[in-house]
């Protein structure tokens, strides 16, 4: 089996050595571009297909982090006189982008998965938010996705030293992260994301509605694929354009995950990302008094410290701690959740075994 026509969707070595066990039972190597509820679109080496995921694996699902998402490499049975394929299998993610899922449910949702970088879109305009470029950074360290920042609608800045000041802004809190300012919409600077779009590497546009990923999409695409929105004047707010996640394959190599723009960013098992995100705070806490300091009225705090003393901005110090607590709630509330999945794993396996026994008095 060749799979080099997989190569332009990703396709790499590791997932090839993954997908070995199912290679002489004569399955299909695919990835998911795009879900409808139950329903998924696959680029395969036949090209697209449907697909529905088999009975079996929704069936050994613990929770839907274990199904299929945008961006997954999937094992697929397809017999050409069926109208849908069946997903068997998913294979090992090398990336995921996870938040909490929106209201009270204690549930991951894989925004996208094997992303290679993650273009963190926001407009210069007064959506301009460092605090939540934070958020949105620790869930993207978190991922395994490298992240770039992108500072879009700079041709509302008419001057030069406000572009340099947040751009400035945004370097204190992304650290290693490459930051671009450029305006889709003027075709200024797109030049500076093209060295992300190559051949076999995954790119995905995160940020909330209005911010102009939409835009950018159709000039990476070189055609308007995207309905474009204008933000609403009265606030510089954004509207959804866009409804559904999609992988979409790009002209010049590689692929872009668009996304819907999100309203929030509830965070999700993302102790390493905060790590990352907020590594000088946590240099700083290294030189605290007390090892289990916690930063709050303990005696010869380090990080109280700094934020009197005006070296640790005291607002960045302040979503540091939110997001600290905010983890602390989430893990609680999984801490439950197991608890309640394996009430439910046992009472089906009970159940199962009942009739099972019910069955052989039967056949008795």
């Amino acid at each position: 089996m060749s799979f080099e026509a997989l190569v332009k969707f990703g396709w790499n070595e590791h997932f090839a050595q993954h997908f070995q066990p199912f290679i002489e039972k004569e399955y299909l190597a695919g990835r998911v571009s795009f879900q409808n509820q139950h329903l998924y679109r696959v680029y395969t080496e036949q090209g697209e297909l449907l697909a529905e995921v088999a009975g079996k694996v929704r069936y050994e699902a613990e929770s839907s982090e274990d199904l299929p998402a945008v961006g997954d490499w999937v094992v697929l049975r397809f017999r050409p006189h069926e109208d849908k394929a069946r997903i068997q299998a998913v294979l090992p993610r090398r990336s995921k982008f996870a938040r909490k899922t929106v209201g009270t449910k204690t549930e991951a949702q894989i925004v996208g998965a094997n992303i290679d970088t993650i273009f963190l879109v926001t407009s210069l305009n007064q959506d301009f938010n460092p605090r939540r470029l934070e958020r949105y950074l620790t869930t993207i360290w978190d991922s395994g996705a490298r992240p770039v920042i992108v500072l879009n609608k700079s041709d509302l800045c008419h001057d030069e030293t406000a572009i340099s000041t947040h751009i400035t802004e945004v370097q204190g809190v992304a650290f290693s992260a490459s930051v671009h300012a450029i305006s889709a919409k003027a075709a200024h600077g797109l030049d500076a994301l093209q060295q992300y779009c190559v051949e076999g590497q995954t790119i995905a546009l995160i940020g909330t509605s209005g911010v102009g990923k939409s835009t950018i999409i159709n000039k990476l695409l070189g055609f308007e694929r995207q309905q474009v929105k204008e933000v609403r004047e009265h606030d510089d707010r954004g509207q959804h354009t866009t409804r559904h996640r999609e992988l979409v394959l790009l002209p010049n190599g590689g692929l872009v995950l668009d996304t819907p723009g999100m309203r929030e960013l509830q965070l999700w098992d993302v102790e390493a990302g905060i790590e990352a995100t907020f590594d000088d705070i946590e240099a700083i806490a290294a030189n605290c008094f007390f090892g289990d300091c916690k930063h709050q009225s303990e005696p010869r705090c380090a990080v109280l410290a700094a934020v009197q003393s005006g070296t640790l901005d005291a607002s960045r110090f302040e979503n540091y701690t939110k997001m600290q607590k905010e983890l602390r709630h989430l893990a609680l509330r999984q801490d439950d959740f197991a608890r309640r999945q394996e009430q439910k794993k046992w009472k089906k396996l009970c159940k199962v075994a009942q009739e099972r026994s019910r069955s052989k008095r039967k056949g008795a």
